[in-house]
């Protein structure tokens, strides 16, 4: 049949547009959409990546509305724990590292929100404060958060990990510091 339809020049044309399906089907996914699918298990991924993070790398954990970002310096991996099992995870994680701490950030959208705007608010409020030391969070507005992770994506590796919590405004961000050098020594050698 395909002899037949060759001889037409039907089956020139279909031969070549099966050739480019063929051909598109084996094309390389798009390096973020990569980073995805490649990396399911997120704590095999952080336990790899965190010898390799450091000062001004940051560390994010999400709700799960937050975007798919497409810049090249963003990883996006999928927890299917609780969201404060993650958060602890990473914070434990970054607490055993010997060569960074973190300065963490919540959206200051968080204060004003309740029950009765977010239903769920009052559990997961609680539920994070057995989990997370909250007063060492800093809040900033959700959309400054968002443009400085953007900023430092551009030279910066950034680590997200999506949660399956449907409560908005609850993305915990950790910016990585040096562990073993502070600003006040950084001065000192400045001067």
């Amino acid at each position: 049949m395909f002899n037949r339809l060759q001889a037409t020049g039907k089956g020139y044309k279909l031969g070549w547009l099966l050739l480019l399906f063929l051909i598109a089907g084996c094309s390389p996914v798009p390096q973020h959409q990569e980073k995805c699918e490649k990396k399911m298990n997120w704590k095999e991924t952080l336990t790899e990546q965190m010898p390799l993070l450091g000062h001004r790398n940051w560390i994010v954990v999400t709700d799960m509305a937050y975007p798919l970002q497409t810049n090249p310096g963003i990883t996006t991996l999928f927890a299917p724990e609780p969201y404060e099992e993650v958060i602890k995870t990473v914070d434990d994680m970054i607490k055993e590292a010997p060569h960074v701490f973190a300065h963490i950030y919540q959206d200051q959208e968080q204060q004003v929100l309740s029950e009765e705007l977010a239903p769920g608010w009052d559990d997961y409020k609680a539920k994070l404060s057995q989990t997370l030391d909250l007063s060492n969070v800093q809040f900033m507005p959700h959309e400054e958060l968002i443009l400085r992770l953007d900023e430092v994506s551009r030279l910066c590796q950034v680590l997200i990990i999506k949660t399956s919590l449907t409560i908005p405004y609850t993305s915990t961000f950790f910016e990585l510091d040096c562990g073993y050098w502070d600003g006040e020594r950084e001065a000192r050698i400045r001067k």
